[in-house]
């Protein structure tokens, strides 16, 4: 078992990263009632987490019999809500004793859904609010209409800071009898952009490639980092038809391995970045800028990556004949 999954806390007594909004929770459960509720922060913040335990908090060991299930939403992603929860509402609650007279469902990215399955999932929560609760789950609420953030208590949960990562790893590192360099956590902490679950990542991949640990070791990139790196360095070594072809066929790898593309773009700037004229980084910023924001709006992320990469290419052919033709 991934040291993620070992160490994640099972209750919300247990938690320590996000204490206080456990603590809310537990409160939260004890009333006899409870409202739909959305969880809404960044990625490895801990949300899920959150919401697993809080369920287990309220149902006890009836909670194991979850059923867990992975939905891809189709083009009419409106009627798959709808079944969704019209499916869960006929079933009994999962609490025996019979304290809970509701069950729950569980809904991850509603920030992916369309206006239109929003709208639909508001009209459901309404129909079904007697026998169903939602969790919603989702990175970024601003894309979640205020219909359905109004008919829920909204819970953020902000990024761990990197104090609370680094004390998470020496726990870690105490429970798997592993000695710690002086600053290695700190290190890793530093690496992982204040996402918990690629910290914990980090540390058991520096575990499994080499142990005792050494006092400069450094943190792998994710395998999918690497990838967007050395797309970066195809950009840059060649901008033709060719490439840009090549550099779509690793786009569509990313996004079928589930890579959000937000985070592909913003990724592949910061790499770009890295090897480019100050005169160029201006313009390049705004430009990804301008297809992050597109790519938000439309529904086919590959096409506004894609038109990134042939801006970029242009932009950087021209500073090239400029500079050196």
């Amino acid at each position: 078992m991934l040291w993620v999954d070992k160490y994640r806390p099972k209750t919300l007594d247990k938690v320590t990263v996000h204490d206080q909004v456990a603590q809310n929770l537990r409160k939260l459960v004890s009333e006899q009632d409870c409202p739909h509720l959305l969880f809404y922060g960044p990625s490895g913040s801990g949300k899920k987490t959150l919401i697993l335990a809080l369920i287990k908090q309220m149902f006890g060991a009836g909670s194991e019999k979850v059923k867990m299930e992975n939905k891809t939403w189709k083009i009419d992603d409106r009627y798959v809500v709808q079944e969704v929860i019209k499916e869960m509402a006929k079933n009994r609650p999962i609490d025996a004793k019979g304290k809970r007279a509701f069950k729950v469902l569980v809904l991850n990215e509603v920030d992916k859904l369309s206006r239109e399955a929003q709208h639909s999932l508001r009209r459901t929560m309404e129909k079904y609010s007697a026998s169903c609760r939602l969790i919603l789950c989702c990175n970024s609420s601003s894309k979640v209409t205020e219909a359905v953030r109004s008919r829920c208590l909204n819970v953020r949960v902000n990024a761990p800071s990197e104090d609370q990562i680094i004390q998470v790893l020496e726990f870690i590192g105490k429970k798997e009898n592993l000695q710690l360099p002086a600053g290695f956590a700190a290190r890793i902490a530093a690496h992982s952009n204040r996402n918990l679950r690629r910290a914990i990542l980090f540390f058991e991949t520096c575990k499994v490639q080499q142990y005792p640990f050494t006092s400069n070791q450094v943190a792998p990139p994710l395998d999918w980092e690497q990838y967007v790196s050395e797309i970066s360095t195809d950009i840059l070594t060649e901008q033709s038809p060719k490439r840009l072809y090549a550099v779509r066929q690793k786009f569509y790898e990313l996004l079928v391995n589930c890579i959000p593309p937000e985070s592909i773009l913003k990724k592949l700037l910061a790499e770009l970045l890295k090897k480019l004229d100050a005169d160029l980084k201006h313009e390049i910023c705004h430009w990804a800028a301008h297809y992050e924001h597109k790519m938000r709006l439309g529904s086919k992320a590959i096409f506004h990556l894609e038109a990134f990469v042939a801006k970029f290419m242009s932009i950087y052919k021209e500073f090239l004949v400029a500079s050196f033709g």
